[in-house]
């Protein structure tokens, strides 16, 4: 059987994710070393699409500027669950506001970057690489943090992504995660005969070229897949999640962490966010997607006592302006707010100040945290890296973890 290397860039499912496939996962089938003990500090990233209004996410309820701005879509004040004397969340989000009280959550506000890009594309390469605005990066901060890991370890720290393609966050200078949709659907495809065949060719294919090269990595994704598979299904969560693609991501995320599978990060998106018209309607199916599957997923890991071991993130590559539109939403804007939940924080609740909306920038929220900091602190204190390695710069060190 012979297949030409275009033939093999177009075939779909298991070829896409075998692209991405990391040198180390061979060592998946070391099972001996690919299991780590309780305790393994876990880092989920939870990706919001399209740039999520953080005002209409927190709302500052002590400020008149809030409903005089957005007369349409602003989330009335009978409606909205307080946290706070100053702040509240979002209405459909009231398991996250249960375990905001509960002490398992923190929020930190006006997070950005300086000279803010409001494309969708380059905001999102920044956020994803962790670069300055006026830099052009072609590695991930996780992707980085493999590379850093992966110098003289005898047990590789692996990231998975669930997606058809591999974000730019997760792509090292040497090493990669992996990016799948669902583990039993990469390992169906790793056993059809069209991919058999051509793991059998590359065993009887002894010549050094491109092609061989991609054979040699489809072997190796295949032999992942199984693993993949088989760990996901060792210890499958028993906890009832919502019957919705994110709820069955992060039922999967819990079942690999319950297995003891040496993933230090997994990576999930929802979205999208981009709200510019009829923002209210869209932002409530979202939250209600987005609340559910956080809500099992935090239940689910107090009852294995895997909750002080998880820390969530949640980001978006920018917020939205102050201001509605005329279209019943709002556009592009700049700083915004992110979510901090797990059992192991030190600082809960809200960690800094609200949004100063007096002291706007053409109509847009003003950063007072860089996001680089959130991440310099979860790689120094949470996954055990050198930080400035890794960010290629000196960052504040933060005291949430």
């Amino acid at each position: 059987m012979h297949i030409s290397r275009k033939k093999f860039i177009q075939t779909t499912g298991l070829a896409t994710a075998s692209f991405m496939v990391p040198k180390f996962l061979k060592a998946f089938e070391e099972k001996n070393h690919a299991l780590v003990p309780q305790g393994n500090k876990v880092l989920v990233v939870l990706q919001l699409s399209g740039g999520n209004d953080g005002l209409n996410t927190i709302i500052p309820v002590r400020n008149d500027i809030y409903y005089r701005e957005r007369p349409r879509i602003k989330i009335e004040k009978n409606q909205d669950i307080s946290l706070t004397d100053e702040a509240s969340i979002h209405p459909a989000l009231k398991g996250l506001a249960d375990i905001y009280h509960d002490g398992g959550m923190a929020i930190l506000n006006n997070v950005g970057y300086p000279n803010p890009d409001r494309s969708h594309f380059r905001s999102m390469d920044i956020w994803q690489s962790a670069s300055n605005s006026n830099e052009y990066v072609n590695s991930g901060w996780v992707g980085r943090f493999l590379d850093a890991q992966c110098k003289g370890c005898d047990k590789p720290t692996y990231a998975l992504e669930f997606d058809d393609v591999l974000s730019l966050a997760l792509k090292g200078e040497q090493e990669k995660g992996l990016a799948f949709k669902d583990p039993r659907r990469l390992f169906n495809s790793s056993q059809s005969n069209f991919f058999k065949a051509m793991a059998q060719q590359h065993h009887n294919h002894h010549e050094e070229s491109p092609v061989d090269y991609l054979y040699k990595t489809m072997t190796n994704t295949i032999s992942s897949a199984e693993y993949i598979f088989s760990q996901s299904q060792s210890r499958l969560s028993k906890a009832e999640y919502p019957n919705t693609e994110l709820g069955k991501n992060f039922k999967t995320i819990a079942s690999l962490i319950f297995s003891e599978i040496n993933t230090k990060v997994y990576y999930v998106s929802l979205g999208s966010f981009d709200t510019h018209v009829n923002q209210q309607a869209q932002q409530q199916r979202l939250f209600t997607d987005l609340n559910n599957a956080i809500t099992s997923f935090v239940k689910d890991l107090k009852t294995n006592n895997r909750f002080d071991d998880v820390l969530l993130m949640s980001f978006s590559e920018f917020g939205r302006r102050v201001s509605q539109n005329a279209s019943g939403g709002t556009d592009h804007g700049t700083a915004n707010n992110m979510f901090l939940i797990g059992g192991g924080l030190k600082q809960k609740g809200l960690l800094n100040e609200m949004p100063n909306l007096n002291n706007l920038q053409n109509g847009d929220l003003t950063y007072t945290e860089d996001f680089k900091n959130v991440y310099a602190t979860i790689l120094n204190k949470w996954l055990n890296a050198k930080d400035e390695d890794i960010l290629k710069d000196k960052y504040n060190i933060m005291n949430f973890i």
